[in-house]
């Protein structure tokens, strides 16, 4: 396995530095020059619109092959191939250390794991999970992605090199975004 369980929570707290309460879960950290939205499936496009009323073609990526085509984007923009990997404690099925080394934000509690930013690649076999992590950032903090299990899409705070190459890349369907802003939601 690439990763490995780290039970020293400090390495999270930088997330939680720079006060961005609720938004922190949608977009990371503020305090990166740009942001942007990895739409998982397109935006409602009527009020009270579901999820489940989206029609996704068979040719369709997966939450967590858009998620390993970020961070392979993303470590274009880093000047280490190690980080972090946050994962939700709410996920049953994942194999979670039964440790009181959780990170903990309100309303959610995290697992860290760290090791090379590649390990993304290996995570279904590795973390036996098709969804992706709550939180990835490489050890130099130059960006972060970040998937809260609520919202369709995932938030990235990064440079803006890194935004416009997430944007401009065809098999993503990436758009700057506010994270002051609110954002779209199924009803």
């Amino acid at each position: 396995m690439g990763l490995e369980y780290e039970a020293d929570t400090r390495v999270a707290q930088w997330l939680v530095e720079t006060g961005a309460g609720g938004r922190l879960v949608l977009f990371g950290p503020k305090g990166f020059e740009a942001y942007a939205r990895v739409r998982f499936i397109r935006d409602p496009q009527r009020p009270g619109e579901r999820e489940a009323d989206v029609t996704l073609a068979r040719s369709h990526k997966s939450d967590l092959w858009q998620t390993q085509r970020v961070i392979a984007r993303l470590t274009e923009f880093t000047t280490t191939d190690h980080g972090y990997f946050a994962v939700w404690d709410g996920y049953s099925d994942l194999p979670l250390p039964t440790y009181d080394g959780l990170f903990e934000l309100p309303h959610r509690r995290y697992a860290i794991f760290k090791g090379p930013l590649n390990a993304i690649d290996d995570w279904v076999t590795d973390m036996g999970a098709q969804h992706p992590p709550a939180f990835v950032w490489p050890t130099d903090r130059a960006w972060c992605f970040a998937a809260d299990v609520d919202p369709h899409w995932a938030g990235v705070g990064a440079a803006r090199d890194a935004i416009r190459a997430l944007t401009a890349d065809e098999e993503l369907d990436a758009i700057e975004a506010d994270p002051e802003q609110q954002q779209p939601h199924y009803g």
